[in-house]
């Protein structure tokens, strides 16, 4: 079966002083292969633990994942990560950045030149080819990261707040491309974000999650990403639909908040 399946994962963190912290608690997901999944919630709900654990960096107390029907029990190609920095090789060019997966698995340079050149000209660096990564803005730094990941060609892409660290304009101008890679090469993309109008945008799929023990509260299907393909981000945010979404789901994660803080003054 394509895709990825994931059927009640949980995670519990044991702690020195005899405690434990429930992070997950029977998560279950199905996501086909080529869709592009957001997913929201305040801090502690387990966002960036359940990236983990699909990226195989953790192992789920509980539960089972699957990926075009095989289990995943570790790290493997077929699933890349782009973090919040670029985590990039700073003494290496853009170029060798970029190529440095595929001459990892002992591809040829003649087979994989032009797949990486490709790559370079899709996130508009091919002129930036052999600069030095610290040369570069954060936002070119992440689009190296972005073209290294699909040099791999994984399956599943998956992203830990990867814009999170942008100014304004440029995050708008990444979120742009993300939809451009996601519909163009068709990978199954997780996205992890704090952004309530980035996860709108971006998410064809958006899951709410909530915290104490990390589960997933609500679920959404929703037009804007494929909206965004061929629009102006600035006008899909018009629609009235993503207003309504916007709000309701803030009021969803402050209230969440109000709950985890507790609405207590300091003498009571």
């Amino acid at each position: 079966m394509s895709g990825l399946q994931i059927e009640n994962l949980s995670m519990r963190f044991d702690l020195p002083d005899g405690g434990h912290v429930q992070a997950l608690k029977d998560v279950s997901l199905d996501l086909k292969a080529g869709e592009l999944l957001s997913v929201l919630g305040p801090s502690g709900c387990g966002k960036t633990t359940l990236l983990n654990i699909v990226a195989g960096f953790l192992s789920p107390t509980d539960g089972r994942m699957e990926l075009n029907g095989h289990r995943i029990t570790g790290p493997d190609a077929e699933r890349g990560m782009v973090f919040q920095q670029g985590a990039l090789f700073e003494w290496m060019s853009v170029r060798d950045n970029v190529s440095f997966g595929p001459r990892m698995a002992g591809r040829k340079a003649s087979d994989y030149r032009s797949e990486v050149d490709h790559l370079l000209d899709v996130v508009g660096l091919q002129d930036f080819k052999e600069k030095m990564v610290y040369e570069l803005s954060g936002g070119m730094q992440q689009r190296v990261a972005l073209a290294r990941c699909l040099a791999n060609e994984p399956d599943v892409i998956l992203m830990d707040e990867p814009l999170g660290a942008l100014d304004a304009l440029t995050r708008e101008k990444m979120q742009s491309l993300v939809l451009k890679l996601w519909k163009e090469t068709g990978k199954t993309i997780i996205l992890i974000t704090h952004s309530v109008e980035e996860a709108l945008l971006l998410g064809e799929r958006l899951i709410v999650m909530a915290p104490r023990p990390g589960r997933i509260h609500t679920e959404y299907d929703l037009p804007f990403a494929e909206m965004g393909v061929n629009a102006d981000l600035r006008e899909v945010k018009k629609h009235p639909e993503f207003a309504q979404r916007r709000e309701e789901i803030l009021n969803m994660i402050w209230d969440m908040e109000e709950e985890i803080m507790g609405t207590a003054g300091p003498d009571e």
